[in-house]
């Protein structure tokens, strides 16, 4: 597995995956629906797991002394990896936006999502949406990526519309806040990720499944 890794995040992963982390950049943009940050890295993968149809490196893989569960497991823990990485790079530089510049006119009356513990789950969300229906479509055959990646296309956009909805529902405007709020924002934060983990997982689990049965 330790080289299946090496391999995910080296030879097969293009250099666009981590040049598009600076995406999360994103999240000091003041008037932008920032949290879509996420859907741009998970193009990357996109293109990056396109690249590697391309090039036959599952089948070489197979070639290889490792099972199908292992090959599976690799790609998901790359993909998560990287998400993982450009999740935390977005939450030190929330932490900077609501520590150092909250009180900012451009963010204080930002009509858009802020940055906040709401936004870091919304991230999740829409990441979770990527590992559900891409990875998990491209496992039930080995080779479809197309309708995977419209699907996710528009459970992405309809992730982000609702954090950039939600907050104008009276009695949540709290999910917007710069500044104090935590009761509200710190468990949205929580259950988004106990939902990314736990669904990626489940994710894995039943691609590994289905891969398992797919006569390459």
């Amino acid at each position: 597995m330790k080289r299946l890794l090496k391999k995910e995040f080296t030879f097969t992963a293009l250099p666009l995956c981590y040049i598009f982390l600076l995406f999360s950049g994103m999240t000091m943009v003041p008037g932008y629906p920032i949290a879509m940050g996420s859907f741009f890295l998970c193009l990357s993968l996109f293109q990056s797991m396109m690249n590697s149809r391309e090039q036959n490196d599952l089948s070489y893989t197979l070639l290889l002394p490792v099972s199908k569960a292992d090959v599976v497991e690799a790609n998901y823990l790359f993909c998560a990896g990287m998400q993982v990485l450009f999740f935390l790079i977005c939450a030190v530089l929330t932490a900077i936006r609501m520590a150092i510049l909250s009180d900012a006119a451009v963010y204080a009356q930002n009509p858009m999502m802020n940055a906040n513990p709401a936004y870091l789950g919304n991230l999740l969300l829409v990441f979770l949406s990527f590992n559900v229906l891409v990875l998990g479509g491209y496992w039930k055959t080995g080779y479809a990526l197309g309708k995977p990646f419209v699907y996710f296309s528009i459970a992405a956009f309809l992730i982000v519309g609702a954090g950039e909805t939600l907050h104008h529902v009276p009695g949540l405007e709290g999910l917007n806040a710069t500044t104090g709020h935590w009761q509200l924002q710190l468990p949205v934060l929580l259950l988004c990720a106990i939902a990314y983990a736990l669904g990626t997982f489940l994710a894995m689990k039943k691609a590994q499944e289905r891969f398992d049965k797919v006569d390459l």
